[in-house]
C-alpha cells in the first residue's frame, strides 16, 4: 500500500493544551459533571433501575476533546468577553455553561448516530447500544438483546438532549434579555440543522450511489455541512460572539469563518475514519468502510479509479465483515485514485479560507490568537 506519511496530521496534544488555557477544560468538565450528578439523583428517584442511563452518559461525557466548548469560549473572549481574572464572573460562567450545553448536545447526537451507523466503538469503548445489549445478555433478560440496546441508547440520547436544553437555559438565566434570546435562537437553529443533516445522511445511504460521482460528492458535502460543520465550529463561534454582546454583523462574520472550518473538520474526520490509527482514534481501522459511509473521499475515489476499482468499492463498501486485508485493499484503491490527495487539498483550501475570514473579523487578543490556533488544531489532528 502507498505510504501515507505525507498525510499524517499532528498529534492531538496541541489541541488539548489549547483547551486547558484559562482553566476552560476543568470548568466545562465541572459543569458537565454537576449536571450529570443532579440528573442521576433525579433519575434514581424516578426509578432505581434507570441509573444505568446516567452511568452510561457519564462514561461518554467525561471524555472528549471539548473543541466545541473551546470555540464558543474563545470567541466570547475574542469579542471582548471577560476572562477569569477580569471580575465579571457571571458572563464568563455563562460562556462556560453554554460550552457544557454544546458538549451535552454533541453527546446526544453521538448516541443517536452510533445507533444509526450500527457502530461498535466510540473513543475506544463499546458504544452505548452495545453496552446496553451486553448488560441484557449478562442479566439473562427476556427479548432480544440488540433491540434492548438500541432502545436504551435512543432513550439515553433523548435524555441527554433534554439535559443540553436545561443546561443552556441555566446558562442564559440572568443574562440580558436580548443576549439570551439571540443565544437561544442560535442554539435552536443549530439543533434543527443537525437533525435535518442526520436525515439527509440516512437518505444518502439509501439513495442510488456510484453512477454519478460528482452528484454523490455534492450530496455528501451538503450532508456534512448540515450535520457537522455548523454545530462543530460555526454555531459555537456564533454563540460565543452573541454571549459577549457582539453586533449581528460581527456574529455573522465569525460564523462565516466557522462554516469552511467546520467542513474541513468533518472532512478530516472522514479521512481518519479510513486511515486513522485505532490506538489514537478509538475506532477500528477502516471502520467507516465497514459502515459504508458515502463520503466525499469515497465519491472522489469512484471518480478517479478504473472499472476494477469502482467494482471493488461497490462490492466492499458497507460490508461489516471486511477483513484487515480487504480494508488495506480498499485503502490502496482510494490512494491510487488520487482521492486522498484531492480531499487533503480541499481541506487545505477550506482551512485557508477560514483563517482569512478569522483574520478579517476584527477579533481581540488573546482570543484572536487562540482561535487561530484552535482552527489549526481542528484540522491538523490524528483523532
Amino acid at each position: 500500500m502507498p505510504s501515507l506519511a505525507a498525510h499524517s496530521p499532528a498529534a492531538p496534544a496541541a489541541a488539548a493544551a489549547l483547551v486547558d488555557l484559562e482553566n476552560l477544560r476543568t470548568d466545562v468538565d465541572s459543569a458537565v459533571r454537576a449536571h450529570l450528578d443532579a440528573l442521576a439523583t433525579e433519575v434514581e428517584r424516578i426509578g432505581a433501575g434507570a441509573k444505568a442511563l446516567t452511568d452510561q452518559a457519564a462514561d461518554l461525557l467525561l471524555g472528549g476533546k471539548r473543541l466545541r466548548a473551546a470555540f464558543c469560549y474563545w470567541s466570547f473572549r475574542a469579542h471582548g468577553g471577560a476572562g477569569p481574572l477580569d471580575g465579571d464572573d457571571a458572563a464568563r460562567t455563562a460562556a462556560v455553561r453554554v460550552g457544557a450545553a454544546l458538549e451535552l448536545f454533541q453527546a446526544a447526537a453521538l448516541l443517536h448516530d452510533d445507533v444509526m451507523d450500527n457502530s461498535d466503538t466510540r473513543r475506544g469503548r463499546p458504544t452505548a447500544h452495545r453496552a446496553f445489549a451486553a448488560r441484557h445478555v449478562v442479566a439473562g433478560w427476556a427479548g432480544g438483546s440488540d433491540a434492548f440496546g438500541e432502545a436504551a441508547a435512543i432513550l439515553l440520547g433523548d435524555l441527554v438532549l433534554v439535559a443540553a436544553q436545561r443546561e443552556l437555559s441555566a446558562a442564559l438565566d440572568g443574562l440580558p434579555n436580548g443576549v439570551a434570546r439571540a443565544a437561544r435562537a442560535t442554539f435552536d437553529a443549530m439543533q434543527s440543522e443537525v437533525v435535518v443533516g442526520q436525515y439527509l445522511d440516512v437518505l444518502v445511504q439509501a439513495e442510488p450511489w456510484g453512477a454519478d460521482p460528482a452528484s454523490d460528492e455534492e450530496r455528501a458535502r451538503a450532508v456534512l455541512r448540515a450535520k457537522s460543520a455548523t454545530y462543530s465550529v460555526a454555531a459555537p463561534l456564533a454563540l460565543g460572539a452573541v454571549l459577549a454582546g457582539a453586533s449581528p454583523e460581527r456574529v455573522e462574520a465569525v460564523r462565516a469563518a466557522g462554516l469552511p472550518l467546520g467542513e474541513a473538520f468533518q472532512l478530516r474526520d472522514d479521512v481518519l475514519g479510513v486511515f486513522g490509527d485505532p490506538a489514537v482514534t478509538g475506532k477500528p481501522a477502516g471502520d467507516d468502510l465497514r459502515e459504508g459511509k458515502r463520503t466525499v473521499l469515497m465519491a472522489r475515489t469512484m471518480a478517479g479509479t478504473d472499472d476494477a476499482g469502482r467494482g471493488l468499492v461497490t462490492r466492499r463498501l458497507g460490508d461489516p465483515a471486511l477483513t484487515d486485508d480487504a480494508v488495506a485493499e480498499l485503502r490502496g484503491t482510494i490512494v491510487g485514485s488520487g482521492a486522498l490527495d484531492a480531499v487533503e487539498a480541499v481541506i487545505d483550501e477550506l482551512a485557508t479560507r477560514a483563517h482569512v475570514r478569522l483574520a478579517a473579523a476584527g477579533l481581540a487578543e488573546p482570543g484572536r490568537t487562540v482561535l487561530a490556533d484552535l482552527a489549526h488544531a481542528a484540522v491538523d489532528r490524528a483523532a
